[in-house]
């Protein structure tokens, strides 16, 4: 699940994990901000597998975002490049956690990425949103997190909305920030929109209406309940 791997697709599905603020440490396999993707990598692998989705899991060549350089952003678009090189014409879509989500929103704007999945993501005021016109994107924040703030994705899940974007964000009542409770809606959702964009699996209905609802619902829906 690592790029390069599969001779032939029909998408390729990107997975980004998290880091730290600053750090020149090299990503390890064993290191729990890879580790913690590798469970979302496999179930959308096993989803899209017949109809010839790759996955591919990023191993970032270091752990930290490391402004103003952002070697993960580098890291994700290598991958995107990649991807249309060994697989032209096939679309692509960026899932990414916490620094891997905020990596995802910055490389989002590559030539053949259709769609975004931004999983507890960290972000930042002022972090840019033109280059994701025209791409759906999906945030995904629980309620208790402490690590990235549900606000700060909310505020930017807004300014989407003011581009030619679809957008919808739903939230996790209760958890918190390394998807360690409701660990089948984290990775169920994700699953939905992944493959739902990517015509293997109907769209799922209730990201659709938000995608089509005002801000003031479409952005805070409660995920297994209301919009609220």
């Amino acid at each position: 699940m690592e790029p390069g791997d599969g001779a032939w697709a029909t998408a390729v599905v990107i997975v980004l994990h998290g880091g730290k603020v600053r750090s020149e440490q090299p990503v390890r396999r064993h290191n729990l901000s890879y580790r913690r993707m590798v469970p979302i990598a496999r179930a959308l692998h096993r989803a899209g597998r017949a109809s010839g989705v790759a996955v591919w899991l990023v191993r970032f060549r270091v752990r930290g975002w490391n402004a103003p350089e952002h070697p993960a952003v580098a890291d994700a678009r290598w991958a995107v490049a990649e991807a249309r090189r060994l697989h032209p014409g096939v679309p692509i879509v960026l899932v990414g956690h916490s620094m891997g989500g905020r990596t995802a929103l910055h490389a989002g704007g590559e030539e053949g990425v259709r769609a975004v999945c931004l999983l507890a993501p960290w972000i930042e005021p002022g972090e840019p949103v033109a280059q994701l016109a025209d791409r759906q994107v999906f945030i995904v924040h629980g309620t208790a997190d402490r690590w990235t703030s549900p606000e700060q994705s909310f505020r930017y899940a807004e300014r989407l909305r003011e581009l030619p974007a679809e957008v919808a964000r739903f939230e996790l009542p209760g958890a918190g920030h390394f998807m360690l409770r409701r660990v089948e809606d984290w990775t169920g959702v994700t699953r939905r929109f992944v493959m739902g964009v990517l015509g293997v699996l109907p769209q799922d209905p209730q990201i659709t209406d938000a995608m089509r609802a005002p801000a003031s619902h479409g952005l805070r829906v409660a995920l297994g309940g209301e919009t609220r």
